[in-house]
């Protein structure tokens, strides 16, 4: 269940939930307005929820309101939410509409509308539905004395307003009371279940659009509810209707396994989902996974109530966005209080909500984990911006649990990662997280509404120290492993070392942020995981991927496979200190073996070198990071070499680009730039492209300044290396 924080509304039951968004439908400001019957009786009363803070308040609107009622029908029209018919202690209401107006958003008052002229008639258990953003369109229902079939039309354009019956046109549905009505974003409007004349639970489904020359035509739905059901709920989510719950008479409830199911009407087909556990696969295009927080595991990108708990009826559904609530109703003779959500986000920005609000932390925490609370704090592309506390927002606790998890995955896999093509090829990011936001957003966001469906992520390292957000980089990465783990990818660079991140940045910025002991907690608990990260990928046999190169040692793929973890840079001798600390010779000219100028015991490979490993591995390409390149990736070894550097301007001074490689199944590499500033003309390639293996360079896309996003202080210090291509200082050692 949601939290319920706040004014809690109270069992009840045939009352009505209805979404009220900001201006232009800004979601950040949706409010849900419930109105109807409690457990004490019908009422009149008015509870709103704030979406973004999940916090309830009961509302005294100005103005005349409505007579108490239940089983009435209310939609948003604008600003306004408009409630029509329904039954109370009297009788049936009458057929005048009542309008909540929330112009003044903090004064909402109500208004008494009569229709003047033939309408809907006194009537319950119908549906009332906004279609095209203009039309009200109520239909079928109860007038005390026969189920209905009529369908009636208002225009909310025109004044004076008047209901126009739909005339008889196409499939027209049979009468029915207790059916649900939705409305798609183009106009089209869904009527599905319901009872007919007989009180026999429908399983049917018909659509009623509106054509050009202004006639009206029913057409019915391809195949049937997966299950009859009437006094259940309906909301349209992107093409689908969802459908959630219902009775089937006798006081019992819909079957657990068709609690949920929704028809794509994109497709035409009914598809629905088994509950964890079950034997039947979903459909293809499920909507909702009927997963509970004991088994949300990764990877679960749509999230519901499990299926019991959606076993009710004459419950309220209001949908924000692709969040489905779900208040209240009844089951058996329990009348229920309780608030359901469905996530039908598949990984999109959720800005409808404050993921540091008590009660949407807590519902994140329950349904989906830490690392889904993470994904929803920081894989926001468009959005993210360096916070202005320095206060980070997990505590030591959190980023264990996220750890944890983590681990747990990096644990299963081998030391040499074997991966399939596409793959897009991540740099050095070094903390900093705003050019990782913005390679994201220029060349595709790892989540099912951006391009993880299709290309893998491969991260080749040195991801924390000299950047200011560490944290948020190694936390949102840890993330993503965790909730995509195929397909997300970290290896080890030379800085996921304790004596190293020591050093340069990120145990000062973990004491700094999450204070002093629970600072170096969190730090140590990374440091473990990063001795069991992966060292190296190779990608369809052909690309070798490693953070830093060859060095003299490595002479054969197995020696990187038979490296046993966890490891530390102590243990795993000459091969592990050249896998992540050497570097190419300074060009193609010299070869060999090479001191490096990075200090004792380093050293540095020639073209020669590189040659004959991919001749003896049969590779044909080596991608690789660790040293900051002017144009943010640099070929060496006549192309079958490549240094990848992410993160633009390297400590503020370099001024270089960041960039990405995608790779794709045809061995096809793409280079992807981002500019610390606004780029002029684009860089030109310096050399050749291996035969077989093409490299094309896109102009790059202009980026404003992310802004000084480097600690200072620790590069003043520990001064970087320089780029590749420009002369080293004696202090610029050990980076």
């Amino acid at each position: 269940p949601f939290p319920i924080v706040g004014t809690n509304p109270g069992p009840r039951c045939g009352h009505t939930l209805t979404t009220i968004s900001g201006p232009d439908g800004d979601l950040s400001t949706a409010r849900l307005v419930l109105f109807g019957i409690r457990l004490a009786g019908a009422t009149n009363d008015v509870h709103m929820m704030d979406v973004r803070t999940g916090r309830w308040e009961k509302w005294a609107p100005q103005g005349e309101p409505p007579s108490p009622r239940a089983a009435h029908a209310a939609a948003a029209v604008g600003n306004m939410v408009v409630v029509q018919g329904g039954i109370g202690p009297a009788g049936l209401a009458s057929e005048d509409l009542h309008v909540l107006d929330f112009t003044d958003t903090e004064k909402p008052r109500w208004h008494r509308v009569a229709v003047a002229g033939p309408g809907p008639s006194a009537r319950y258990a119908h549906t009332l539905a906004l279609v095209a953003n203009r039309f009200l369109v109520a239909a079928g229902g109860n007038d005390g004395k026969a189920t209905l079939h009529d369908a009636w039309s208002l225009d909310t354009s025109e004044k004076p307003y008047a209901w126009r019956r739909v005339a008889d046109s196409g499939d027209e549905p049979p009468a029915r009371m207790y059916a649900a009505a939705a409305a798609r974003s183009d106009g089209l409007l869904l009527l599905c279940g319901g009872r007919d004349v007989d009180g026999v639970p429908l399983d049917d489904a018909y659509g009623l659009a509106r054509h050009r020359d202004g006639r009206w035509e029913w057409a019915a739905a391809p195949g049937t509810l997966p299950a009859p059901r009437y006094q259940h709920g309906a909301v349209f989510v992107n093409a689908r209707l969802h459908v959630l719950g219902g009775a089937v008479g006798g006081g019992r409830m819909v079957d657990e396994a068709a609690a949920g199911v929704a028809l794509d009407t994109a497709v035409g087909a009914w598809v629905g989902q088994e509950a964890p556990g079950g034997d039947a696969p979903a459909a293809a295009g499920a909507a909702v996974t009927l997963v509970s927080p004991d088994n949300a595991g990764p990877g679960a990108d749509a999230v519901a109530p499990d299926a019991d708990a959606m076993r009710r009826c004459r419950h309220a559904v209001a949908a924000v966005g692709p969040l489905i609530f779900v208040h209240g109703g009844l089951r058996g003779s329990t009348l229920l209080e309780d608030v359901l959500l469905a996530d039908d986000s598949g990984g999109t920005e959720l800005t409808a909500c404050d993921p540091r609000s008590p009660a949407w932390q807590a519902w994140i925490n329950a349904t989906h984990g830490m690392h889904k609370q993470v994904l929803r704090e920081l894989l926001i592309p468009r959005h993210w911006r360096p916070p202005e506390s320095r206060d980070f927002f997990l505590d030591a606790d959190a980023i264990h649990t996220l750890c944890d998890q983590a681990e747990a995955i990096f644990q299963a896999e081998p030391t040499l990662l074997r991966l399939r093509a596409p793959v897009k090829i991540f740099g050095d990011l070094h903390g900093q997280f705003g050019d990782l936001m913005r390679l994201f957003e220029e060349y595709g966001t790892p989540s099912t509404s951006g391009d993880i469906t299709y290309i893998d992520y491969l991260f080749l390292g040195d991801y924390v120290d000299r950047g200011a957000h560490s944290l948020e980089t190694m936390c949102l990465l840890l993330a993503l492993k965790i909730d995509h783990p195929e397909n997300v990818h970290l290896i080890r660079g030379n800085h996921e070392a304790s004596d190293i991140n020591a050093l340069f940045g990120f145990r000062l910025e973990c004491v700094e942020r999450l204070g002093e002991p629970e600072g170096l907690r969190a730090w140590n608990r990374f440091n473990q995981l990063f001795n069991w990260l992966p060292l190296a990928a190779v990608i369809e046999d052909k690309v070798l991927c490693m953070h830093g190169g060859i060095g003299r040692s490595i002479h054969s793929m197995e020696q990187i496979a038979e490296l046993a973890r966890p490891l530390t840079m102590e243990d795993g001798g000459v091969v592990l200190m050249d896998l992540l600390w050497s570097d190419p010779t300074t060009n193609d000219a010299v070869e060999g073996v090479q001191p490096s100028p990075r200090g004792p015991g380093l050293v540095t490979f020639g073209p020669d070198r590189v040659l004959e490993f991919c001749q003896a591995n049969e590779l044909q390409m080596i991608v690789r990071a660790h040293e900051c390149v002017m144009d943010g990736f640099e070929r060496f070894a006549h192309g079958r070499l490549i240094t990848l550097f992410s993160a633009t301007n390297y400590c503020g001074t370099a001024n270089n680009a960041g960039a990405v490689l995608v790779l794709g199944r045809d061995l096809v590499m793409v280079p992807k730039l981002i500019h610390p500033l606004p780029p002029t003309t684009p860089r030109q390639p310096h050399s050749p492209t291996l035969a077989g293996e093409e490299i094309i360079e896109d102009p790059p896309t202009p980026h404003p300044s992310s802004g000084d996003m480097w600690m200072q202080a620790v590069n003043a210090e520990r001064p970087p290396t320089p780029p590749r291509g420009r002369p080293s200082s004696p202090q610029s050692f050990f980076d």
